[in-house]
């Protein structure tokens, strides 16, 4: 696949190795990858985009060759929609472009899906196992109060977000996944041999649950009442491991254009099913752009 390397400044002054693909002529695209993944996972999916879309990846912060910060207070998802937007304001000036983006990837990028100064600019949005945060408390909070039973069931899939607190232990726990290690456990979460490995997942996993301490006790204690500016289609994944389906029950509430697909897959299904996923990413994005 044809690619060009380019590295973002961002306005802390952190560097974001960020990806092209295809042909600049093409309607962009956006991708946003998860945790504890760098811009490498979407590789599969573009394969399958590329021929029709000029594609946008990057490292967030702390993950893949972008710089880690130093402080958790900088992996805020106010300080991570400025980074998509120092992206975008370098690599596409002045263009709109479609978005899609998995597990953390979404969760960071519903900021900037509500933020309406990108009203207009993200044309459409496409969100895989990462729910608003602030959505999330919404839902937790009406569960908890009125049907319980969905309410423990998507504590218990989140036992890792309590683990991820720990200071000393979480990070630790990281150095004893090698790539071939982690694969492992991602062949059997997925059911599917040989699915790509993540080279750099020691530093991956370590210095992204910044991710998680830096926002989950905030958003979730102070929910924030947060509106979609665009077009939003959720791929819901039916197997996920870690993010329980019901939490998009909430999303129609925020999105005034939504839809959702259902897929009998896992988590990675970015890597595990990448031309079926590319086909909902595509599909939505060109009937968003007519």
């Amino acid at each position: 696949m044809h690619t060009q390397t380019h590295w973002i400044t961002t306005q802390d002054d952190q560097k974001l190795c960020a990806k092209t693909w295809g042909n600049p002529s093409h309607p962009a695209m956006v991708l946003v990858h998860g945790y504890p993944d760098n811009q490498e996972v979407w590789e599969p999916i573009i394969e399958h985009l590329q021929s029709d879309f000029y594609i946008v990846t990057y490292d967030v912060r702390g993950a893949g060759q972008s710089s880690i910060p130093k402080r958790i207070r900088d992996y805020s998802l106010a300080r991570l929609s400025l980074d998509l937007e120092c992206v975008v304001n370098a690599l596409l000036p002045k263009q709109n472009f479609h978005l899609a983006a998995h597990d953390w990837g979404s969760i960071q990028t519903w900021e900037s899906v509500t933020e309406p100064k990108f009203k207009g600019r993200i044309l459409s949005y496409t969100t895989m196992s990462g729910p608003c945060l602030d959505h999330a408390a919404f839902w937790m909070r009406d569960q908890f109060k009125h049907e319980k039973s969905k309410f423990f069931k998507q504590l218990v899939k989140s036992w890792y977000i309590v683990a991820f607190q720990l200071p000393i232990l979480a990070p630790t726990v990281w150095h004893f996944f090698s790539p071939e290690r982690w694969g492992m456990v991602l062949n059997q979460l997925e059911k599917t041999k040989g699915l790509p490995l993540n080279q750099n997942i020691t530093a991956d996993g370590e210095h992204g649950i910044g991710l998680y301490r830096a926002n989950f006790i905030p958003r979730l204690t102070r929910p924030r009442q947060r509106f979609a500016q665009c077009p939003v289609q959720a791929v819901v994944l039916k197997r996920d491991n870690f993010v329980s389906p019901e939490l998009i029950d909430e999303m129609p509430k925020w999105a005034d254009d939504f839809e959702r697909v259902e897929v009998d897959a896992n988590h990675w299904a970015v890597l595990s099913r990448p031309q079926e996923i590319a086909e909902y990413i595509k599909t939505f994005a060109q009937k968003k752009s007519v």
